[in-house]
């Protein structure tokens, strides 16, 4: 069996999108986030307000992406994944929305670093040298 690391991250993405189609197949705007953790997907889902209020009452939008726009969202994601640069630790969030029958996606790449493992990959001496600078 094949383990989830053991596929790219572009990959991952193609089935993150593949996982989500039924629901986006019912949303006109939201967006699709995913976490990343050692450049492996571990949580992923989509943030949106499916509900509509107007004049007091909520209604329930009848549209959503249609396949070929899945499509266009789908190689969009996977584009935006070279402009990742060297970090393996973060979220990729992707805003959609549907204007005039065309899909819309911004793309925000944000990267997480822990401050504990910069401290474990320091040489001692490099640690020490960097303290003695920081009170100068």
């Amino acid at each position: 069996m094949l383990k989830t690391e053991q596929l790219s991250l572009a990959r991952q993405v193609d089935l993150v999108f593949k996982e989500l189609q039924e629901e986006l197949s019912g949303l006109s705007s939201g967006t699709v986030f995913v976490q990343i953790r050692n450049n492996v997907i571990g949580k992923f889902g989509i943030r949106h307000n499916p509900l509509t209020g107007r004049s007091g009452a909520y209604s329930v939008e009848k549209e959503g992406l249609t396949a070929g726009q899945q499509s266009s969202f789908r190689l969009m994601a996977l584009e935006s994944l070279k402009y990742k640069r060297r970090w393996t630790h973060g979220e990729i969030s992707y805003e959609f929305a549907v204007i005039q029958g065309m899909i819309v996606v911004d793309a925000t790449l944000e990267s997480n670093y822990n401050m504990a493992n910069l401290m474990f990959r320091s040489p001692r001496g490099t640690q020490s040298e960097n303290s003695d600078q920081l009170s100068s």
